[in-house]
């Protein structure tokens, strides 16, 4: 296998020069930098973390924290991350954080206090105050994707904006008595984000006069818990709404599966909308506002690496776009179809 050494040969250039050239630390010209890839792509020369970090004083490596990896969100948002880091030579070690648990706490007070790591992305995590806390005692850079942004540089959509808009569409449809599924109401385990696509629907519902309407109703963030919360909404037709938003398509795929089994047409009796697109969104043709957590990831590891170069510069919140993307799960209010089911709007 070849050494430092032979690629310097090779390049007709010091240890030191063809070191600087491949790890980018000091001054190099173009020519030579090129010079030296050129004779490391030719001699198959990849170099060792340790040999790295020697000459830089970094691990090349990122922490990844996130709850969970079985939520489409998550898995997504890693592959970026993954690719991004690829890409530019960086290792990834992931912890994982589920809420409440004994693996978080090992993780915070343990794992991360080891700090094999040049900093961290945390995706969708909500650190307690301790926590938080804990997380700047580090001195690492850290960069959140979907969740709190106290003092970090972060990447998003604009969660509220989302629900807001989720919200005036089915308004503008003719909709009145509409629905929000998905969360806990008393935001215990309600993230970050879902707590703003609330916020975004209820500020929609105030700002049309319907406040007196609008109804959260609890739900887990999944297809289940969607299909269980959207069973009990919508199965007695006397208070049934005529539209819901989803806080998440995973939620609003299960409430379309509710109203189906309940005989509930859609869009003619339900119009459902949701937040992310989905990878099922398609296929129920789905109305949803659209994300892309796999750009999401590679925007945080371009933003922690810049803080890596420049730990003094100011700190940004990338808001990315989620433009909405209208299918067939959302129709104008049909009066005869709601006189059928006996709705009152």
């Amino acid at each position: 296998m070849a050494g430092i050494a032979d690629v310097a040969h090779a390049a007709g250039v010091s240890k030191s020069t063809a070191s600087r050239a491949l790890t980018g630390a000091g001054y190099v010209s173009d020519e030579t930098r090129a010079r030296v890839q050129k004779a490391a792509t030719a001699l198959g020369y990849v170099p060792t973390t340790s040999a790295v970090s020697l000459v830089t004083g970094r691990t090349q490596t990122i922490g990844v924290v996130m709850p969970t990896l079985d939520r489409w969100f998550f898995a997504h948002v890693l592959e970026g991350i993954q690719d991004a880091l690829l890409e530019r030579r960086y290792d990834l070690a992931l912890y994982g954080a589920p809420p409440e648990s004994e693996a978080r706490r090992e993780m915070f007070e343990h794992f991360l206090a080891r700090k094999r790591f040049d900093g961290l992305i945390a995706v969708g995590i909500e650190p307690s105050a301790h926590e938080l806390e804990r997380l700047v005692a580090f001195g690492k850079p850290v960069v959140s994707v979907g969740g709190y942004d106290v003092g970090t540089n972060a990447v998003s959509i604009d969660d509220g904006a989302a629900g807001r808009i989720a919200t005036e569409h089915l308004i503008g449809l003719g909709h009145r008595s509409i629905a929000f599924v998905g969360g806990d109401p008393d935001g215990r385990r309600t993230s970050y984000g879902d707590r703003q696509r609330v916020d975004g629907y209820l500020a929609a519902m105030r700002d049309a006069g319907l406040q007196a309407s609008a109804a959260h109703v609890p739900a887990q963030v999944s297809m289940p818990g969607g299909y269980s919360a959207a069973v009990d909404l919508l199965g007695d037709r006397r208070t049934r709404p005529t539209a819901l938003v989803g806080v998440c398509d995973e939620v609003a795929v299960g409430a379309i599966i509710a109203a189906r089994r309940l005989g509930i047409r859609v869009p003619d009796q339900l119009s459902v909308v949701g937040i992310d697109d989905h990878a099922y969104a398609e296929m129920f043709s789905l109305t949803t506002l659209q994300q892309k957590p796999h750009q999401q990831g590679r925007a945080a590891v371009q933003l922690l690496l810049w803080q890596l170069d420049d730990p003094d510069a100011p700190t940004h919140r990338i808001y990315e776009a989620s433009p909405l993307i209208v299918r067939s799960s959302t129709a104008a209010i049909d009066d005869d179809a709601s006189a059928i089911v006996g709705v009152g709007r």
